[in-house]
């Protein structure tokens, strides 16, 4: 049976050049393949995981927790939220929701990136 072996969520930004520099200056996907010029579609990779950025009209993009209430349009899982926490705060990443341990069991805080999408970042705690 084949194996499933990533996963790359799409986003849609209304600036892929300006989108592409903030997930690699304030999160840390500095490896960035841009498609056309000026680019239409970027690929920004971090530490194995990739992230598609795609152009659309500023007037069809409309972030997930404006559907659904508390929905991210990414979640990223790490080993040491702590250190990534600190990471992004350096960078003058966007803090959507602060560090804290939630009641399902993970050490969690949220980004928002220039198009308003949530990013939920997340450390399973060991019981």
């Amino acid at each position: 049976m084949p194996k499933l072996t990533g996963s790359a969520p799409v986003v849609l930004v209304r600036d892929v050049r300006a989108a592409a520099n903030y997930y690699a200056d304030k999160l840390g996907f500095k490896d960035c393949t841009f498609y056309g010029d000026p680019p239409y579609f970027c690929i920004a990779r971090r530490d194995g995981l990739a992230v598609m950025l795609a152009l659309a009209d500023a007037a069809v993009i409309k972030p997930y927790w404006q559907v659904v209430k508390g929905t991210w349009n990414l979640y990223l899982w790490v080993d040491d939220a702590d250190a990534l926490y600190v990471e992004y705060q350096a960078s003058g990443a966007i803090i959507d929701y602060e560090l804290s341990v939630k009641p399902y069991g993970v050490k969690e805080f949220g980004v928002r990136d220039l198009d308003g999408h949530d990013i939920g970042i997340g450390q399973i705690l060991t019981r």
